[in-house]
């Protein structure tokens, strides 16, 4: 084949992607019945497993043989146990757990399968209430869901962000408080105010007394469209809302920010992203299919439009990062100018 002569055609990706949902729905199922729980303390054999999960011992032997080509679980003679990975991530009671992200993921199986009447209809296929107060289940499986991905979300932003000296936090939509928990405990002196449905707040609530983290962060029920946001703050922060609005709204946070913001406040958008053009990274672009089935105005944007959206609304000092890998979140932030001054950083 010469130099410039492209390669053959190879069937191999289009196969893969229409068989890609094998994997999913192994892995989701397993999740979901608690296979990884069962393994939690060692190595069993598959009828033990059955067993442990009231299943049918030769359908059970081959979801875990199947996990075992997925590299969650590993198989000797002793029978099969969790790889590190599953151990870490999808036993419950570990501080990484993120049992409760994949059952949200789980939950939304079904509106992923009307794909088609949503792009026909323009509507979600899965009503937001169902998850944020309707169903009490799913909207545990979605507030944990989102506890548990932010546990490491938050860890990281905690070192992108410089809130010292600062004094009140704004966290809009904040879910469960964990951004806010996590950025209070590393910036003693700094408490946090976190709006978000009464169903959410309430769970909020709990997990952040389990956190330690109620006496420094204040769950308040609203909906942060409507319900006024407190003035003169130091820092506001908008993480995993944008993805739910359209640029119009999105302006009008940033400029809603911008209003309750103190000279020098610092206002940190931080969500999953694309790059310009809205293709890239091909995780950010099926995530906004991904909203697009579960809000309305669901769908993603592009960080360099946030960017450009602060400078519009009159933010200075504006900066866009990515969040460390395999992390998929990017944030970006903008300070208030002080009287007679440029702006401050606040991002380290």
């Amino acid at each position: 084949m010469s130099a410039d002569e492209e390669p053959a055609p190879d069937p191999a990706s289009i196969i893969r992607l229409a068989t890609s949902y094998w994997e999913s729905q192994c892995f989701l199922t397993a999740n979901r019945l608690g296979g990884f729980e069962a393994l939690g303390d060692g190595p069993k054999p598959a009828d033990e497993v059955a067993r442990a999960l009231a299943l049918s011992p030769r359908p059970t032997r081959l979801l875990l043989k199947a996990c075992v080509g997925l590299e969650l679980l590993l198989e000797d003679e002793r029978g099969f146990r969790n790889h590190p990975s599953a151990q870490v991530f999808l036993v419950p009671g570990g501080v990484a757990y993120l049992g409760n992200a994949v059952r949200y993921g789980d939950d939304m199986w079904t509106p992923w399968t009307a794909l088609a009447a949503a792009l026909r209809e323009g509507t979600p296929r899965v009503a937001t209430e169902t998850y944020t107060g309707d169903d009490p289940e799913k909207t545990r499986n979605f507030v944990y869901g989102m506890h548990n991905r932010a546990m490491g979300i938050g860890m990281a932003l905690v070192g992108m962000l410089d809130l010292s000296g600062r004094q009140h936090l704004l966290d809009v939509g904040g879910g469960p408080g964990t951004y806010a928990a996590l950025l209070t405990r590393a910036n003693p002196g700094l408490r946090a105010t976190v709006i978000d449905l009464p169903e959410v707040a309430a769970l909020a609530d709990e997990i952040l007394t389990e956190m330690g983290a109620r006496e420094q962060v204040e769950p308040l029920a609203g909906d942060y469209r409507e319900t006024p946001w407190p003035t003169g703050i130091d820092a506001v922060l908008i993480s995993g809302v944008f993805h739910r609005e359209t640029e119009d709204t999105c302006r009008e946070f940033i400029a809603r920010a911008r209003e309750a913001l103190a000279p020098g406040g610092l206002l940190a958008v931080a969500d999953v992203f694309t790059d310009a053009g809205g293709a890239t990274p091909v995780f950010a672009a099926l995530f906004g299919l991904n909203m697009m089935l579960s809000a309305p105005d669901g769908g993603v944007h592009a960080d360099a439009d946030v960017a450009q959206w602060l400078e519009d609304a009159g933010f200075r000092s504006v900066d866009r990062r990515p969040f460390p890998p395999p992390m998929p979140h990017r944030v970006v932030t903008g300070v208030v100018a002080r009287v007679g001054t440029g702006a401050d950083a606040g991002v380290r």
